[in-house]
């Protein structure tokens, strides 16, 4: 397989992982327990996760200023702001804003930082995006006007996130190490705070469904998506990337309509059919390209 497709790949297992992380954090808000928690769990699947990769292979290769910027990008403000906003807005909303705004934040970076310019395809396929992520806030923004505190912690989130992917390109960080540095540095720095001196409502959950949530938002969420997202980012680039994750936002609320009772009218419709459109647009091209054959330097 060419690198190109490894990397699509990548970025669709990504896309699969964040809808069910959005989805499962609107549950786990409807269960009573605090964003807090969930972040715990979070952490210490994660931690967990990563340990016999640390073992394996010692611990990530990179400074611990560069360990310490992922972690608080990715690690504690990409996943509080997410699981705060879903405390307090329904999942289309964390579907709309984070993932239908990445793609805009990551374009404009890297045209700025890297002179990576916006040709004819990426600006239809972010055309697209934009204009269904405004008809899917239409569709579902009117319902929970008391939702702005949720959609500005989600917007904080966004740009954590933006900012970790700008700085595994910047500082060409490997997918593995990224992630255990994310993995490995969290839960060390956040549990013992959480233990001490943030509220809890953990007894709200059985054992078998904790255990499930660290699996689920550590193991996949963490380690599995973080590792996915990063290779996509190394073999594809930021950009086409966040093309393909901007389709979070319809199929989370397809989910969030199916499993949650959140429903969508005809303008959310026809939003999700636009950014999938638009991830389309960004995707095919990559899906019909040929390796070019080798030509001889004489």
């Amino acid at each position: 397989m060419s690198e190109r497709r490894i990397g699509l790949l990548c970025a669709f297992g990504v896309l699969f992982i964040w809808t069910g992380f959005q989805l499962m954090s609107r549950f786990l808000a409807a269960q009573s327990v605090t964003a807090w928690d969930i972040a715990a769990l979070r952490y210490a699947g994660a931690f967990l996760t990563a340990l016999p990769f640390l073992i394996w292979r010692g611990p990530p290769r990179m400074p611990v200023a560069q360990a310490l910027a992922l972690t608080a990008t990715a690690g504690f403000g990409f996943s509080l702001g997410a699981y705060g906003g879903f405390q307090l807005a329904p999942a289309a909303h964390g579907g709309v804003i984070m993932a239908g705004l990445l793609p805009f934040l990551i374009a404009a970076a890297w045209w700025i930082s890297f002179g990576e310019a916006w040709g004819l395809r990426r600006i239809v396929s972010l055309a697209l995006v934009g204009f269904g992520i405004l008809l899917l806030g239409r569709d579902t923004f009117g319902d929970h006007p008391g939702a702005w505190r949720g959609d500005l912690l989600f917007i904080f989130a966004v740009l954590c996130w933006a900012a970790y992917t700008w700085l595994i390109r910047k500082w060409r960080i490997g997918a593995l190490d990224a992630t255990m540095a994310v993995a490995l540095y969290a839960a060390p720095l956040f549990l013992p705070i959480w233990w001490f001196w943030l509220p809890s409502r953990m007894e709200n959950l059985s054992l078998g469904m904790e255990i499930f949530q660290m699996a689920w938002h550590g193991a996949l969420s963490v380690m599995l998506a973080g590792f996915l997202f990063t290779r996509a980012v190394v073999l594809l680039g930021g950009p086409q990337t966040s093309a393909i994750t901007a389709a979070v936002p319809a199929m989370v609320a397809l989910g969030g309509w199916l499993f949650l009772g959140e429903t969508l009218g005809a303008t959310g419709w026809v939003g999700v059919l636009l950014v999938t459109g638009g991830m389309v647009a960004s995707v095919l091209p990559a899906l019909t390209l040929r390796p070019r054959a080798p030509t001889s330097t004489g």
